[in-house]
């Protein structure tokens, strides 16, 4: 017999049933995207690796903007210069939240790490601080560290010249840590980076785990016990060790900052400003940890991938050498003073934040604080928002051909079958910038910020009120790490015949990198050799002392005292 009770039980199940099976549909009105699935919406269909190739395949199919439903959450991918403008910069008022990340930001890092962030009073708070410290003209200081770290690269490249991945490295990651902390390293496994890299990389691992996104895309599963995702006791544990290691970095800063003996640096200025700002250690340890994540991986990934360019188009790299050869001779090395007479070297350095970006996908989502309408599409509340810098970048239509075709080009054009490589995305050709006016004349964080989105070829920096602030110290890393390479030593294959390897082999993460490649690096002639070694030993004697840390300020250091 059917009851009241029985009814009304029916009816619970059913609507239930109903709820159940909405999850995971794409609701009306919303961008288009690949069919979706009951519950798990697109997440079946999400590559485990080289996410960016298939997104790009979706936007040639379902357009510039389209959505992808994953679990209860809404992602809306970016695929040009237009949206990108639209959205993440003239409404960057709604675009510039961060989507919840479970243990990434919540036991992960406590909800302090500045990545995860969100768009608040603190992060702009910050925000200020780190544009005052690292903005067009306080870069220029910083100068010092990076002509001294890349003089020691060199001399690493022609003594171990098979580690010339650890080399750039640890070339990167010193730059960094003298820029924020004030402190030198000076071999790649030196402990304090040891310690660093393998804290984030397992970090990295937890963040970006099955169990992360399964508890981001089912909130609801937050209330379960932990004993049934292992990773949350996992991210707990080592937020503990990394709250414990980026402490005693942030106190040892701010202790010699005290005593009047800390090298000019971000956390000589951030401890001044704590007090005035109102910050406790553990959000200062976490802001200074955050600006050595941000600056160590992605310029020294973007130089490796550099070298893998120059293996795979030696004309480039024999006509930057050239350019370097008449302005600098065989003398001295290339300087910042050089840079404005070897716009083709200063292409190179655009054109490998373009061809290899480290941040392929614009490293976090951006998030919407509201709801939203564009071209007709709703954008919910709440969705994530990816700068999909790959599609953006491989844009054949961006890029127009020279007005006249020869050398580089020419081999480019044969070798690609009759493709004309200024308009050919997928080629390394530096070319394409001294083509265009606006672009050979603009430097990378210019292009950046270029009113004109359509001109924009900087995109990995990102775009909005997020974008990466450290743009003008990556430029200078990036152009003499470059330059001087490129003046020193011949790119080649490890030995004739070896097989070359594939630019689209990456290492997946926060960040891509190439998978390890092996190269060469053959002296070039003139004396370079010993220019290298005496270079690194006159700069050694004078600003480094014992165990190779900074012994004097380097003349030209005046770092802005900030807040």
């Amino acid at each position: 017999m059917i009851t009241v009770l029985h009814v009304v039980l029916y009816a619970v199940a059913a609507l239930l049933l109903w709820r159940l099976l909405r999850i995971g549909r794409r609701p009306p009105g919303y961008p288009p995207g690949p069919p979706t699935l009951p519950i798990v919406g697109n997440l079946h269909q999400i590559p485990s690796e080289n996410l960016h190739e298939q997104l790009h395949v979706w936007a040639r199919q379902y357009g510039p903007v389209f959505s992808l439903i994953l679990g209860t959450q809404t992602m809306i991918v970016l695929s040009s210069s237009k949206a990108a403008r639209e959205l993440l910069e003239k409404r960057s008022a709604n675009y510039s939240e961060r989507p919840d990340s479970y243990i990434g930001q919540t036991v992960g890092s406590g909800g302090l790490r500045l990545l995860f962030l969100p768009y608040g009073q603190d992060w702009r708070m910050i925000r200020k601080l780190s544009h005052q410290l690292l903005n067009a003209n306080a870069s220029k200081t910083y100068v010092p560290y990076q002509d001294l770290e890349s003089k020691k690269m060199l001399v690493d490249l022609l003594d171990k010249p098979t580690s010339f991945t650890e080399h750039i490295r640890r070339y990167t990651a010193s730059v960094t840590t003298s820029i924020v902390f004030g402190w030198r390293v000076p071999e790649f496994d030196d402990a304090s980076l040891m310690r660093f890299y393998d804290g984030f990389d397992a970090y990295i691992h937890l963040a970006q785990s099955p169990s992360a996104g399964l508890l981001d895309f089912y909130p609801l599963l937050r209330r379960l016990p932990n004993f049934l995702f292992p990773a949350v006791r996992s991210a707990a544990a080592l937020h503990v060790k990394e709250k414990a290691l980026y402490r005693s970095n942030w106190l040892a800063a701010k202790e010699k900052a005290a005593a009047g003996t800390l090298p000019p640096c971000f956390c000589a200025a951030l401890s001044r400003a704590q007090r005035s700002l109102g910050l406790s250690d553990d959000f200062a340890a976490y802001i200074a940890g955050t600006l050595l994540e941000a600056g160590a991986d992605t310029t020294g990934n973007t130089l490796i991938a550099f070298v893998l360019a120059m293996l795979l188009h030696p004309e480039a790299q024999a006509r930057a050498q050239a350019e370097l050869d008449a302005v600098v001779g065989d003398d001295r090395l290339p300087t910042m003073d050089d840079a404005e007479k070897c716009p083709y070297t200063r292409a190179c350095v655009k054109e490998v934040l373009r061809w290899f970006p480290t941040a392929i996908l614009g490293a976090m989502p951006h998030a919407t604080k509201q709801a939203d309408e564009y071209e007709g599409w709703t954008i919910p509340k709440g969705a994530s928002v990816v700068l999909n810098v790959w599609a953006l970048n491989m844009d054949a239509a961006r890029y127009a051909p020279p007005a006249s075709t020869g050398g580089e080009e020419k081999n480019q054009h044969q070798q690609q079958g009759g493709i004309p490589a200024a308009i050919d995305p997928a080629l390394f050709a530096p070319s394409r910038y001294l083509s265009n006016a606006t672009w050979a004349g603009a430097s990378v964080a210019e292009l950046a910020t270029h009113a004109d989105a359509a001109v924009r070829d900087a995109w990995v920096f990102g775009a909005g009120r997020r974008i990466c602030p450290g743009v003008h110290v990556a430029e200078r890393s990036l152009f003499l790490g470059i330059s001087r390479m490129l003046w020193a030593f011949d790119v080649v294959a490890p030995s004739a015949g070896a097989t070359l390897p594939s630019p689209r082999d990456m290492v997946s993460g926060l960040v891509v990198m190439p998978k390890p490649f092996e190269a060469a690096f053959r002296v070039r002639g003139g004396g370079r050799g010993e220019v290298l070694r005496r270079e690194w030993a006159g700069v050694r004697e004078e600003v480094l002392g014992e165990g190779e840390q900074w012994r004097k300020v380097p003349e030209g250091m005046n770092i802005p005292r900030g807040l």
